[in-house]
């Protein structure tokens, strides 16, 4: 049996791999969606991360279709008191910003779609600046006390902010993040390290890292003179042309092979290991793809194979 993690400060406990929902209703349709939240479930995974705007970018689709088809899922297997369910807000079409009033009906919106009365871990998805730390906090403490989410968490936000937000918290006795969804992987570390993982550990923030496996890149398929099939084909294979992405893939091909596991197994291993992470994010189209992530909850690096990758993402 996998352990699960304790997330931050909160009384959540989750799988160490977060399953990622932005592919529902984009590159998986709700049958597909489905067959790959069974094996997640099935496997021992309690905790799927969404949010309000997917897949919005999608022709057709308004935004929250990712939640609709998790809410049904949930309802289906009428699982919910085991699934750890995180959605955001902020980049809905209907419903974008950080507005006290907007975070309030967002929230209300995604709890329908999800077909539930509580959300258990609510982002603020891309921070606003513009926005008082004190009218979001305020928005977001109020749903906590409405029984309407049980714990809050910011994503995309500066290190100044977030500081603020938490100290507005503290100093006003209000929920406090307990999380944070920053980009973070073997290939893009200086989006998470320094000044964001350094709050983190001072101020007891669990990191669910997103774009863990960069887009795929760190699924190893992608290599000199070869042509993916991918929706993020462009933005993943640009890594082949640096140095860093060159060394890192050997290194998690020495590795992997010495561990007889996949590429990608590895990578989401490596992001397990480093301070203040509970779970990575990473999404999975068809079941077919999922060992390679769920295989995060058994391999333990070494010391030193952790090292390896860590000097060859320098």
């Amino acid at each position: 049996m996998t352990s699960l993690r304790k997330l931050g400060s909160s009384d959540l406990e989750v799988f160490p791999l977060s399953l990622g929902g932005n592919v529902f209703g984009w590159t998986a349709d709700e049958t597909a969606s489905f067959a790959v939240l069974d094996a997640y479930a099935a496997a021992g995974g309690n905790f799927v991360d969404t949010a309000d705007s997917y897949t919005a970018w999608i022709d057709g689709n308004s935004g929250g279709e990712s939640e609709t088809i998790i809410g049904r899922w949930v309802r289906a297997r009428g699982n919910r008191d085991d699934v750890v369910i995180a959605t955001k807000v902020s980049q809905h079409p209907e419903f974008p910003g950080l507005s006290a009033d907007n975070i309030k009906a967002a929230a209300d919106a995604s709890l329908r779609r999800l077909g539930t009365d509580h959300i258990d871990l609510y982002y603020t998805h891309f921070d606003k600046p513009e926005v008082p730390v004190e009218e979001i906090v305020g928005a977001l403490d109020e749903l906590v006390r409405a029984g309407k989410v049980r714990h809050i968490a910011a994503s995309n936000i500066t290190p100044e902010r977030l500081q603020e937000s938490l100290e507005f918290s503290d100093r006003e006795g209000l929920a406090r993040y307990v999380a944070l969804q920053p980009h973070y992987n073997l290939v893009s570390r200086d989006t998470y390290e320094g000044g964001l993982q350094d709050l983190a550990a001072r101020f007891g923030l669990a990191a669910v890292p997103y774009f863990a496996l960069a887009a795929g890149f760190l699924t190893g398929k992608y290599r000199p003179g070869t042509t993916v099939q991918s929706a993020r084909a462009a933005g993943a294979a640009k890594h082949l042309d640096t140095e860093r992405g060159r060394n890192v893939l050997t290194a998690l091909d020495e590795i992997a092979r010495a561990h007889d596991t996949a590429i990608p197994t590895v990578a989401l291993a490596w992001l397990a290991a480093q301070p203040t992470v509970a779970a990575p994010i990473a999404s999975a189209r068809t079941v077919e793809q999922l060992p390679a992530l769920l295989g995060v909850a058994q391999l333990e690096l070494t010391a030193e194979e952790i090292t390896r990758l860590t000097r060859a993402s320098a």
